[in-house]
């Protein structure tokens, strides 16, 4: 999902503001961006098909150039019979004219044809790619706290096409234009040198104003409206995410003030784009129309003296619009190439953090380069899962949340977590799932296989109700018998017939209460069978006699357990209480004499000072809060 502004788990000032990364110009800068995202598809397994399609447009663009010149010899030769009043000469004139038509009209339409299929081949592919990078390595949780990587779900579903789309078609117009220049300068050189080097003169101020007074003004200000309009649409997506509690709450005025906020900075930036525009749309009309008088007044003299025919000057009229077009091809497309290069820096910015190998070289790589890098919790198989001087902090934060952590649970122990709210419960989960690696210490785990996580919100994710049941899995071995039981195991029975069978598509959300949604989320572990379930609060919209009975069926199979709750009714399903105080402080206990409303125990860790264990502890427990 996109996001405005990445949150993050605490405030900027815990660490050092991140240097700002600068906006590529209509430079070389903004030429090596393009290559860095663009050369994989033409080197690797798809560059015979991109060469070779490219190679077609070629071949094309230069029957397009050749039909070009000879409509342009044409329309001089009908323009010299009517001036010579010569009949035969103007006719057989438009006879050639259609039989060239006849030849080009499908000639270019097959251009135009091969030329989108192409751009749609690189967009498939190259939005394969960063699907890859984004979904694996959980790289899409990382970007939700980069402060600089918004709505990375635009880029990739627009900016890739928009890349794609527009790379196709700059290339072609800029191998045209040297084909046109060629072919055209030729026929212009025979007609009037002078004309030749007007031209020239012409071509080169225009560009140069160009890129001097509107280049990075309106790279700029592209760049801010493309990341305006996703923050637009992502304020109206919210507010249809989350319509439910909106209506409960009645917050309508505060959520229309916040789209009214973001669709404001939208019609802001856009003013100051179009104005930009405005100036360049002026100067490139003004560049282009004098071209209707210059080369007129040129040659006037040379026609009225009778030395040129009328058919020539307008041949060398055509010819001067078509050089001028190619030589002149970055003012006429300066607008379009700006909205371009904003996008190519969105994109190279993903693929940095996306894309093995793309990330910029840091300076002064070598031996002592990690020396200035914070410590970071290390993660090594083990046949149980065994937490070993952890110490956990908030990505960008400097805040302890836990202290010098040891822990060690054996197959089929029960850890319950408790602790005041925002003490760092949530967190220590993310950490042995391995979504948080900010701390020190070690934390020893089986194969992430073995694991499987419950959120207190369940996922769903469009699809049917056999998908809802074995996801993450796209297939499984299970029959529908052995499914139909387990949504009886998880007091489900009458779900299959409500919804209409094990293939029905619903909108699950909005049909399924919060405590069907937390039963059919146990349901997915009875399918998978994981040797240890982590449950955030997982039961908590559900009823007493329903979570007995979900947690004595997890407990029955012999499943190591990790929770958080606050209800003193599941501590018989568990063997050991870890209880955060804040500040890094943390003390064990046996959950047969836990109480929920004791106060600290007094030998309670809290940064480094010793414990003491409580009666009744386990041995394992015990040596897990003695080796500290």
């Amino acid at each position: 999902m996109s996001k405005p502004s990445p949150s993050t788990a605490a405030s900027d000032h815990d660490t050092p503001p991140r240097k700002k990364r600068r906006r590529a110009s209509l430079s070389l800068a903004a030429w090596k961006q393009f290559v860095r995202v663009a050369k994989p598809y033409w080197q690797g397994e798809e560059k015979g098909r991109a060469w070779s399609m490219l190679l077609l447009l070629i071949v094309l663009m230069l029957v397009e150039t050749k039909v070009a010149v000879m409509l342009n010899d044409q329309a001089g030769e009908i323009t010299s019979a009517l001036a010579d009043k010569d009949g035969d000469r103007f006719w057989t004139s438009v006879r050639a004219c259609l039989y060239i038509l006849a030849f080009a009209v499908p000639s270019y339409a097959f251009y135009y044809y091969m030329r989108d299929v192409f751009a749609n081949q690189w967009r498939r592919w190259l939005t394969g790619r960063f699907l890859d990078g984004y979904l694996n390595g959980r790289k899409y949780y990382a970007l939700e706290s980069d402060a600089e990587m918004d709505n990375p779900d635009q880029r990739i579903c627009e900016d890739i096409d928009t890349f794609t789309g527009r790379s196709i078609n700059f290339l072609l117009i800029f191998l045209s234009s040297i084909m046109q220049l060629v072919a055209f300068s030729a026929v212009l050189w025979k007609i009037s040198h002078v004309l030749v080097a007007v031209l020239a003169v012409y071509a080169l101020t225009g560009t140069v104003v160009a890129l001097t007074w509107f280049g990075n003004p309106l790279i700029h200000l592209n760049f801010w409206q493309l990341r305006r309009e996703a923050d637009f649409r992502f304020s109206l997506m919210r507010v249809r995410e989350n319509a439910e509690s909106i209506a409960f709450y009645r917050g309508e005025a505060q959520e229309r003030a916040h789209i009214d906020n973001r669709f404001g900075k939208v019609i802001h930036n856009f003013a100051r784009l179009i104005k930009k525009q405005r100036t360049l749309n002026l100067f490139q009309r003004t560049f282009s129309q004098l071209t209707l008088v210059l080369p007129s007044a040129i040659l006037a003299k040379s026609v009225l003296a009778g030395e040129l025919e009328v058919g020539q000057a307008i041949q060398a009229a055509g010819a001067f619009t078509a050089v001028l077009g190619a030589v002149g091809v970055i003012v006429d497309n300066f607008e379009s190439l700006s909205r371009f290069v904003a996008g190519i820096d969105r994109l190279q910015a993903l693929s940095e953090r996306v894309l093995p190998g793309m990330a910029p070289a840091a300076a002064g790589a070598g031996a002592g380069a990690d020396s200035g890098r914070p410590p970071r919790i290390e993660r090594r198989p083990g046949e149980q899962l065994a937490l070993q001087t952890l110490t956990l902090h908030p990505p960008r934060s400097g805040r302890v949340l836990i202290k010098d952590l040891d822990l060690s649970l054996a197959p089929g122990d029960a850890l319950l977590i408790t602790g005041d709210s925002g003490c760092g419960k949530s967190s220590l989960l993310r950490a042995i799932a391995g979504l948080w690696d900010t701390g020190s210490g070690t934390i020893h785990h089986p194969p992430i296989e073995d694991f499987f996580f419950l959120p207190q919100k369940p996922y769903l994710q469009a699809g049917t109700l056999r998908s809802q049941l074995i996801y993450p899995g796209t297939h499984t071995d299970l029959s529908d018998e052995q499914l139909l039981a387990i949504l009886d195991d998880v007091h489900l029975p009458q779900l299959v017939e409500r919804v209409g069978g094990l293939d029905a598509v619903q909108d699950w959300e909005k049909l399924l209460s919060v405590g069907e949604q937390q039963r059919l989320a146990f349901g997915r572990v009875l399918v998978h069978a994981p040797r240890i379930v982590i449950l955030d609060e997982a039961t908590s919209a559900l009823d007493s006699a329903n979570e007995a009975s979900l947690y004595a069926r997890l407990r029955a199979s012999g499943t190591t357990l990790i929770s958080i709750a606050h209800r003193a009714a599941v501590l018989r399903h568990h063997t050991h209480v870890l209880r955060l105080l804040g500040e890094g402080a943390w003390e064990v206990h046996d959950a047969a004499v836990y109480d929920f409303d004791a106060p600290p125990a007094t030998g309670a860790r809290a940064g480094g000072a010793p414990a003491q264990a409580a009666p009744g502890k386990t041995a394992h427990a015990q040596r897990a809060m003695a080796s500290a």
